[in-house]
């Protein structure tokens, strides 16, 4: 029986690709460096902000890394101040929401994105729907590691077992089977069916209404 669903935020939830691309070729150009084509951040995300740069950095040109601490610094400030610009909820992603709030399940999201940014944009962009926001920060390891979703079932009263992890990368399907909850690939995101298969997905969902039957064909009442 699924009593709470755990949502990733950049690919699941909303579509980030351009604001991350935007924000980080905005900072190499200011450093002369390469900036990077928008699919490329497909690949870039997935691991943290930290991560991303490093991964973008290396293809725009700076494989020692020179500029990593001060292009980390200037990606987090911006996306501090303004982590909505170019983002946008995936279709049918409020409504689908809704349904499952109806239907009685706790809603959390566990994101690498930096946790600032994550609360913003969660309370934005998708206010009432959730009960608990866990962005990326010192306190808790980054996905892969599990400790978000555990964090949230333990705050919900739920055994992971009773959990439903949606998420859009190879990082989140082998986050969700670590927490040992029921792990959904979300194929309207970054990567593709083989990725989420691959990587322990339980199900994979084509579009965000799946996500209402798959809970009810698990129980949810």
């Amino acid at each position: 029986m699924i009593k709470a669903c755990i949502f990733d935020l950049d690919g699941t939830l909303a579509n980030t690709l351009e604001s991350m691309a935007y924000v980080a070729n905005e900072i190499l150009e200011k450093l002369k460096l390469t900036p990077q084509p928008v699919e490329n951040f497909k690949y870039y995300s997935g691991e943290g902000a930290d991560m991303l740069i490093r991964r973008c950095l290396i293809d725009a040109g700076d494989p020692e890394l020179v500029h990593y601490e001060e292009v980390r610094e200037l990606y987090r400030r911006k996306f501090d101040e303004d982590p909505l610009y170019k983002v946008v909820p995936y279709k049918d992603m409020p409504e689908t929401l809704q349904k499952l709030k109806h239907a009685g399940l706790k809603m959390a999201v566990c994101s690498n994105k930096p946790h600032v940014a994550a609360v913003k944009v969660i309370a934005q962009m998708f206010d009432g729907y959730f009960d608990l926001v866990i962005g990326q920060s010192d306190a808790i390891r980054r996905k892969p590691a599990p400790y978000g979703p555990l964090k949230a079932a333990q705050e919900f009263g739920v055994t992971p077992s009773e959990c439903m992890y949606v998420g859009d990368t190879s990082t989140d399907m082998k986050t969700g089977k670590a927490a040992g909850m029921y792990t959904v690939g979300a194929l309207w995101g970054f990567r593709d069916r083989k990725e989420l298969n691959e990587n322990g997905a339980d199900l994979v969902a084509e579009k965000p209404t799946d996500l209402v039957k798959i809970c009810e064909e698990h129980g949810n009442d």
